[in-house]
């Protein structure tokens, strides 16, 4: 065939051309590496390495941001949730002359834009969308203050919704404490949690001021096994006595129930006190010195008198010297009480903010209290650690507030509706 024809030589005397020797061994190996190229190419892509090995396979890379929390139903989300990794809480103040009908376009705009959220879905007037398609177990929870109740139907206010006690630990500052309105934003994740908070309070501006606003942290999600009791910056685990979501006590503490009164149905409250922790000088104290202050073991959460973090305290037991194992007066025996009605839900975040002069350190504990009746629960409990804790050493409550946590709301309703019934 004239396609097939070999080319002439150079001398052109028309006979077959070769190649020399080196050429074509060279030219074979080139050839040989070339189909070697392409069969390790075909391999690798069909998972294989050229060495006749497996090619190592990715592990499915697993991706939380999508998990959505519901914002509707008979209970408001963001309490018996489990704890998120990010909070952000924002106490509100209305505008003066904010009419009752000011509140309720305020609640059914924040209930609204909440649902969208929660959900995953960009905010009404929401300028960032894209911000809104991670909702990552967002969760946003109201409460109202005794401003608010006032403003719209002072007869509805329960007789704790006012703020706590004075106590001589105190050093309460006006911008951490009280507030008409809470916002408590909870998500995995940050940037998710920031977008909510703006979207909200674009919401609130023409109806109310920001009074302040109190960033807190956990465990990042999946860095711990889900249901480990968070630790706060003193290393301490916070909240092993918490009663578990879903059991009889939990709804008895937190919702109300026979010897706890509850102020209306699915309805609760919220104390958020900010407490200062001492770092700086915490470093000075020793293991020991530290243990035996709280009560419990670093390690594990233990108390002293036992191995595990879930042990029931034993406050009779006595050292060697016939010195009490646990202290009458460290921050476990004082918080524990003898009245079973006098028991909170916390659901507490860390802070960290930057350093004053001469310091490394401006840390301390959201601590974030769910409890039906705050007289009855929680103030008595307040009491006791007012008069003696070892840890009040190390501790300074610089925010009080004092929230109502209204029901939660049906498709269309909104957080607070009862209020106006």
């Amino acid at each position: 065939m004239p396609g097939d024809q070999q080319p002439a030589d150079s001398a052109g005397s028309g006979a077959p051309r070769t190649l020399p020797r080196r050429g074509l061994l060279f030219g074979g190996a080139a050839a040989g590496l070339g189909a070697l190229a392409a069969a390790g190419t075909h391999l690798a892509g069909a998972g294989v390495e050229p060495g006749g090995n497996a090619a190592p396979v990715e592990a499915a890379e697993s991706v939380h941001g999508g998990s959505v929390v519901p914002f509707h139903g008979d209970r408001q989300a963001g309490i018996t949730t489990a704890a998120q990794a990010h909070g952000v809480f924002v106490a509100l103040d209305l505008r003066p002359g904010t009419t009752r009908a000011g509140v309720k376009a305020l609640l059914r705009l924040l209930s609204d834009d909440a649902a969208n959220l929660t959900a995953g879905r960009p905010a009404l007037a929401d300028t960032e969308g894209e911000l809104a398609r991670v909702p990552a177990r967002l969760t946003v929870t109201f409460g109202v203050g005794p401003g608010l109740v006032a403003a719209v139907d002072p007869s509805r206010a329960p007789g704790w919704l006012k703020p706590l006690p004075a106590f001589s630990i105190d050093r309460l500052q006006p911008e951490f404490s009280d507030g008409d309105l809470l916002l408590q934003i909870c998500a995995d994740d940050p940037l998710t949690v920031a977008h909510a908070q703006r979207m909200l309070l674009k919401d609130s501006r023409s109806f109310a001021t920001v009074r302040w606003v109190q960033t807190g942290f956990r465990r990042s999600f999946g860095s711990e096994k889900s249901g480990t009791t968070m630790r706060n910056l003193f290393g301490q685990v916070d909240g092993t006595t918490n009663p578990a979501p879903g059991s009889t006590e939990h709804e008895r503490v937190v919702w109300g129930g026979g010897d706890i009164p509850a102020w209306t149905d699915n309805g609760t409250s919220v104390v958020i006190r900010r407490i200062a922790m001492n770092l700086d000088k915490w470093d000075e104290v020793d293991r020991v010195g530290r243990e035996e202050s709280v009560g419990r073991r670093l390690s594990s959460g233990a108390p002293l008198t036992g191995t595990h973090e879930h042990d029931e305290p034993d406050f009779a037991a006595v050292s060697k010297l016939g010195f009490p194992v646990i202290s009458d007066v460290s921050h476990l025996r004082r918080s524990r009480p003898e009245d079973g009605s006098q028991r909170i839900f916390r659901r507490a975040y860390n802070y960290d903010a930057a350093p004053g002069t001469g310091g490394i350190s401006d840390s301390g504990l959201i601590f974030v209290s769910y409890q039906s009746d705050v007289d009855k629960q929680f103030t008595p409990i307040q009491r006791r650690l007012d008069q003696m804790d070892m840890l009040n050493q190390w501790t300074t409550p610089i925010g009080s507030a004092v929230f109502a946590i209204p029901p939660g709301c049906r498709e269309g309703g909104f957080i607070g509706e009862g209020l106006f019934a």
